[in-house]
């Protein structure tokens, strides 16, 4: 900081002292600016917050150890350095003025040159601690961005926008919303099986790259990973009308990866080319924190999820890769989506179609009420030909 940028606030209550110390700082480029009482000063540093205050200490109503002391309670004000000026030279005076805090103390007559000394020490320093000041918060932003960068490979941030609002440190046990959400549930077929023939660190590798096609299939269909279960995706959808078809979407790219990763599949050591099966259901879901003050997790809970697992485990039994309950195909027939003129496709979903083939009405294992099961097959057109359930 030079001489002419730094601002000094003067206070005194005699006239010859401001005029004096005025003088003395315009010979040094610096910018005095009068108060001839502590009110008035702290009025001015309020108003505009001076680099360095000379302060008198025996003046009426405020003496300059109360004025010091309201500056250092003052969260903006109590980083200024305060040099005291006054007559008192005693060790009882000296010592009230290090109580306030004050960063100097002489006593009058003042040595100019000592006085200038000081002063500019002290600029120089807090121009140091400034620097310093700002590289901290700096550091301290590009640990915090990092930090929420990583935090959000573990919290997807359609989970912060529900259960912290107001920044992560508003998360709270219990922070939850319900909606109406599409959930994907996916497992690698045989999975135990594949294992047992490779070591821990080869099953991991190739894990990890299987995750790694299946999160971007569902991300590309506007969806996002609740949690990895061992082999299986649990995925939600929470486009508004638009849910139920991102994840059949979702689905139909999930198999399109497959097929690549399959492709290469030797790099990992698999014999055989994965299958796996998917269960979609749309349903009330409710999103938020589980857990105790210690552990919390954010996840989706609700019949949504369970019914979504169950049509997985069915995939086996009807030899199908993707099935779709009644409730997600209704939802897409009745969603705004569908093209009012048949020859104009409207759809914003992604160049991906597909068409249902009913295959029974069953009570999925641990549920009570029958739903009708359709089996999803990508095609080539635009529009989804979507098969209406029996009457």
């Amino acid at each position: 900081m030079s001489n002419s940028q730094a601002r000094i606030l003067i206070v005194d209550d005699e006239e010859n002292n401001l005029f004096l110390l005025e003088e003395l700082l315009l010979s040094e480029d610096y910018i005095p600016v009068s108060a001839s009482s502590g009110i008035d000063a702290l009025a001015i540093a309020e108003e505009s917050i001076p680099d360095l205050i000379l302060l008198d200490v025996m003046m009426p109503e405020l003496d300059g150890f109360e004025v010091c002391q309201r500056l250092r309670e003052d969260a903006k004000l109590q980083t200024i350095p305060v040099i005291f000026l006054t007559a008192l030279d005693d060790d009882q005076s000296r010592l009230r003025g290090l109580e306030m805090m004050g960063d100097d103390y002489l006593t009058k007559p003042i040595n100019s040159q000592l006085l200038l000394t000081k002063i500019a020490s002290l600029l120089r320093l807090a121009n140091l601690r400034s620097q310093k000041s700002i590289q901290q918060v700096t550091a301290a932003w590009e640990v915090n961005d990092y930090i929420s960068e990583k935090f959000r490979l573990f919290v997807p941030d359609q989970y912060l926008e529900r259960i912290a609002p107001k920044g992560v440190e508003s998360i709270q046990l219990g922070n939850a919303r319900e909606e109406e959400i599409t959930v994907l549930f996916c497992d690698i077929r045989g999975f135990t099986t594949i294992t047992e023939s490779q070591s821990l660190k080869e099953t991991f590798k190739w894990l990890n790259g299987f995750f790694t096609q299946m999160s971007q299939a569902v991300t590309a269909n506007h969806g996002f990973i609740d949690k990895f279960l061992g082999d299986a995706v649990l995925a939600i959808f929470d486009r508004t009308k638009n849910h139920a078809a991102d994840a059949i979407n979702a689905a139909l790219t999930m198999e399109e990866r497959l097929i690549g990763f399959n492709r290469d599949r030797t790099q990992y050591n698999l014999e055989l080319p994965l299958k796996i099966g998917i269960g979609i259901h749309t349903g009330m879901g409710l999103i938020g924190t589980v857990g105790s003050d210690q552990r919390m997790d954010s996840t989706v809970i609700g019949d949504v999820v369970n019914t979504a697992a169950r049509l997985e485990e069915l995939t086996k039994n009807y030899k199908c890769s993707i099935l779709a309950s009644d409730t997600t195909i209704n939802h897409i027939t009745s969603s705004d989506w569908l093209p009012q003129n048949p020859n104009r496709c409207s759809s914003p979903l992604p160049p991906q179609s597909f068409k249902s083939r009913w295959l029974d009405r069953v009570i999925p294992r641990g549920k009570q009420k029958a739903l009708d099961i359709y089996e999803i097959i990508g095609i080539s057109t635009q529009v989804p030909d979507v098969s209406p359930s029996p009457s």
